[in-house]
């Protein structure tokens, strides 16, 4: 979800009106990945790098998120939405780890949607720390199946597709592992101005693509 900063600053806005705006974008796409009855969506939120961000917004940043959890808690329930996260959840602030903790608890029992925010993660991190598990374990052969029931969700299947909005062409240390045959589109809206009928153009894109996996 990049460029909420870019695109407030474009409107003479300060960041924090971006990342609100961002937010309203998201519970949009959410809400339209309920009707297409699409089984994952996976949001990344907030990597392990963005902590080097000036406090205040990061500040603005976690709140923004408990109010949003706060809010969009009874819409979860009614869209029978799980809510999941992925990444290291001891380093957010207690208020919204709270939220976090207590959303993923009230919904876990839904069975639509499994929407996953990344949260303080890192590819890498994720990738190291499965290795650090295995190391403390008996296992003496490592396999791929192996390394990834011991990532951080391992019952997450791989993305399919990978939206990048911004214009970016860079994974920017996301579901790295998962990542090896994603189908990855690029959008240069910004995403406050990602929209439903963006979102159809990605997904005819990706019908239209003939996913090999290396085989002819």
């Amino acid at each position: 979800m990049d460029g909420n900063g870019r695109w407030a600053k474009q409107k003479n806005h300060p960041r924090a009106f971006g990342h609100e705006t961002g937010a309203q974008t998201a519970k949009t796409i959410i809400n339209d990945c309920v009707k297409k009855e699409i089984p994952h969506l996976t949001l990344y939120t907030f990597s392990k790098e963005n902590w080097s961000r000036p406090k205040e917004e990061i500040d603005i940043l976690m709140v923004l998120l408990s109010t949003m959890l706060e809010k969009e808690t009874e819409n979860m329930l009614r869209n029978n939405i799980r809510f999941n996260i992925v990444g290291k959840i001891e380093d957010l602030p207690d208020k919204t780890r709270d939220w976090v903790l207590s959303t993923i608890e009230k919904t876990k029992n839904n069975t639509g949607l499994i929407l996953t925010l990344a949260l303080s993660y890192g590819g890498r991190q994720e990738i190291v720390d499965a290795f650090n598990s295995l190391i403390k374990s008996d296992v003496k052969i490592i396999n791929e199946e192996i390394l990834k029931n011991h990532l951080y969700c391992p019952e997450l299947p791989d993305p399919d597709m990978i939206i990048r909005t911004g214009g970016e062409y860079r994974l920017s240390n996301f579901l790295l592992w998962q990542s090896a045959y994603s189908e990855i589109y690029v959008c240069n809206k910004n995403w406050p101005d990602f929209d439903v009928a963006e979102l159809e153009k990605a997904l005819k894109e990706y019908d239209n693509r003939n996913r090999t996996f290396g085989k002819v």
